[in-house]
């Protein structure tokens, strides 16, 4: 599994289990009952990874595991991985994108109509291009976000495969 992918903020992977979906949700379950260093949830098919309140930081991730019947194959599942922030991390830093993408499209508008009656649009191209700046500066932060979440996010993967590996589960692929 490739963790530094150079774009995506938010790595994904999925790999395919000799084994029923329910025997590995059970197997979380149980897992989850018998440790401290995560917090494990399950709703349906989806098992949500998460650090202890006491050890998150701004950027802590989370793993959010989908594990379904592979109905290709006999008595084998298909996991569905995706590393992101807390939700409401997430949901805050979109927000940011749109409101920059918003303030662009605006003072680009604003700044195309003065130009066309020959008018002074020197502030509006001057925020029209802030916001270009503070949309990669919004990236970068994104991307130092996840450099400082990386370990984090070894130790969730190294427990999610753990968990696996106690039941003497193998991936396929």
């Amino acid at each position: 599994m490739e963790l530094s992918n150079e774009i995506i903020l938010r790595p994904r992977f999925k790999f395919k289990v000799n084994e029923v979906n329910n025997v590995l949700l059970s197997l979380f379950e149980e897992k989850s009952k018998s440790q401290s260093d995560f917090i494990v949830t399950r709703v349906d098919d989806h098992v949500f990874i998460k650090i202890p309140k006491e050890k998150q930081h701004f950027w802590s991730p989370q793993l959010h595991l989908e594990i379904n019947e592979d109905y290709g194959e006999k008595d084998t599942s298909m996991i569905y991985g995706l590393f992101g922030p807390n939700p409401t991390v997430w949901t805050m830093f979109m927000f940011f994108h749109f409101v920059v993408a918003g303030f662009f499209i605006g003072f680009a508008i604003w700044a195309y109509v003065n130009w066309s009656l020959e008018s002074s649009y020197a502030i509006q191209l001057f925020v029209t291009l802030l916001m270009v700046v503070i949309w990669f500066a919004l990236y970068f932060g994104g991307r130092l976000g996840k450099r400082t979440g990386m370990d984090q996010m070894h130790e969730l993967h190294h427990f999610m495969r753990d968990t696996l590996r106690s039941q003497d589960i193998h991936s396929i692929n």
